[in-house]
């Protein structure tokens, strides 16, 4: 058994789809992920519309209705029943966050209770076998095995070992 650790945003939640989301309804858009090659979406959005892309993660609401990946339901459901699994998200950044993520996992993934739920801010703190994450800050100083979990945001990224999607995730730890 295996001591794993989740992040939420953009590994089990779709935040990079809710940036687009929220940008097309703010400025009458039709962005898609499809068009961004990569970095983060206020990237990819012209400068007029940059800093108000930036400001969606402080409002209320943003994190509470993410789309959850696919697969990532059924695939942690597997991996709770068989490892030590926490979810580890940086919810601290993002002070309306701390609510939105707890109501985000009752009501998709209500089988990780709350002593299975970290949310902190810097997660090299964290000791166990296994970090799954999309942003290589939080993987580089982790002392233990990671995956990269692939973004539009982190596509040039190197040096990590990648994940695309949940069922490759189950291939390799299930």
């Amino acid at each position: 058994m295996m001591t794993i650790f989740v992040d939420m945003d953009e590994v089990l939640a779709d935040t990079y789809g809710q940036h687009i989301a929220w940008y097309n309804k703010n400025h009458q858009q039709s962005l898609t992920k499809e068009a961004i090659v990569s970095g983060e979406v206020w990237e990819n959005v012209p400068a007029a519309h940059q800093e108000s892309v930036k400001k969606h993660a402080f409002m209320p609401g943003f994190f509470r209705n993410l789309t959850p990946m696919e697969d990532s339901i059924e695939v942690m459901q597997a991996l709770y029943n068989k490892h030590e699994v926490y979810i580890a998200t940086a919810a601290t950044q993002f002070p309306t966050s701390l609510k939105e993520k707890c109501d985000w996992l009752d009501e998709h993934m209500p089988f990780i209770s709350w002593q299975h739920r970290i949310l902190c801010g810097h997660k090299f703190i964290l000791k166990g076998d296994l970090l799954i994450d999309d942003r290589v800050y939080n993987l580089e100083n982790f002392d233990g095995d990671t995956l990269l979990y692939n973004s539009k945001h982190n596509t040039l990224e190197t040096g990590y070992t990648r994940v695309s999607h949940w069922q490759e995730i189950a291939k390799l730890l299930l």
